[in-house]
């Protein structure tokens, strides 16, 4: 199996191999907590009695690797296990949570890319001029600066002291919301977008000015195309093809970001319940979103390497390297 397909083929194999390696160090981790489950579960006052009854009736008495191998069995029927600290299934809590931070990250994907192509664009026609250096300036500071940062001072300014915008989405509010009363989403999505915008409009400036250093560039411009058709007919075009990896490669800063995004604001999503079942000790729970967060950023990067062998003819006849 050669050319495209096998290519394809072994990025599929490397992806189940990172889940299946995450799913285990994970699972590991859990058998260290101080106490064990069961103390996370029944509190410091339990019994050795109580402990011992509640590790033999939930399978914890077994080998790890029975443990482990028992736990995979269930995944294909989502079986993540129960959480004891929200008394529901695990997934039936993700179920609820996922989608909330998927349009999430959806709409502040989007709105990084709006913004950042027609920036990186304006920085290539503008180089070396004062705008170009003011840009690259504040993408340098957005790119540098924390997450949580942004997040505060966006709340200091538009909630505290200008009182535009609420400082938190509603917890109840469904994943649409983000749609149907996008002032209460402004801060989270701006906050969550804001390095993402910085990272891709310098990405786009550099991968622009390369594509117009081309042989092709200098064949069009030979030919008479005029400045305009030669960026946005041919080195556009070109330069756009590197941005679709960009944001396979970038989603796993993006969901962390996420976690911060959703504790600031208070956003019920898969964020914030990271941070919950962590600080509940709460072992299936955090296996569960561990093993989503997992599955989501995986399956990102290898959508973005399909997306970029579609993009890209090239690749169809020369070939892709192990």
């Amino acid at each position: 199996m050669g050319g495209v397909s096998g290519y394809l083929f072994r990025r599929f194999v490397q992806a189940v191999l990172v889940v299946l390696g995450v799913i285990l160090i994970v699972f590991l981790l859990s058998q260290v907590v101080p106490g064990g489950e069961a103390r996370a579960v029944l509190g410091p006052r339990a019994t050795v009695a109580q402990v011992r009854q509640f590790d033999r009736l939930n399978g914890l008495t077994d080998p790890l690797w029975l443990q482990f191998w028992h736990y995979l069995a269930g995944l294909p029927q989502l079986r993540l296990g129960y959480s004891y600290k929200f008394t529901q299934p695990v997934w039936a809590i993700i179920r609820q949570r996922l989608p909330k931070t998927l349009v999430l990250v959806g709409v502040s994907i989007t709105l990084a890319l709006l913004i950042a192509i027609p920036l990186g664009v304006f920085q290539v026609v503008r180089r070396h001029k004062p705008s170009d250096y003011a840009l690259t300036s504040v993408s340098f500071v957005l790119y540098a600066a924390p997450t949580f940062f942004i997040g505060t001072l966006l709340i200091i300014w538009f909630a505290f002291d200008l009182h535009v915008l609420p400082v938190a989405p509603p917890s109840d509010a469904s994943p649409w919301a983000v749609f149907t009363d996008p002032r209460a989403f402004v801060m989270p999505v701006l906050t969550l977008s804001a390095t993402t915008i910085a990272a891709f409009s310098r990405y786009m400036r550099s991968s622009l000015l390369d594509a117009m250093a081309e042989d092709y560039i200098r064949t069009a411009r030979a030919k008479g195309a005029t400045s305009r058709r030669v960026l946005y007919g041919h080195a556009l075009r070109n330069a756009l093809i590197p941005i679709i990896t960009l944001i396979g490669l970038s989603l796993p800063a993006i969901v962390s970001g996420a976690v911060i995004v959703e504790s600031i604001f208070n956003y019920p999503g898969m964020g914030l319940l990271v941070v919950q079942a962590a600080e509940n000790t709460d072992v299936p729970l955090v296996l569960g979103t561990t093993l989503v967060a997992t599955v989501a950023t995986v399956t990102g990067s290898l959508l973005a390497d399909i997306l970029y062998v579609l993009a890209d003819p090239r690749i169809r006849y020369t070939g892709l390297p192990a």
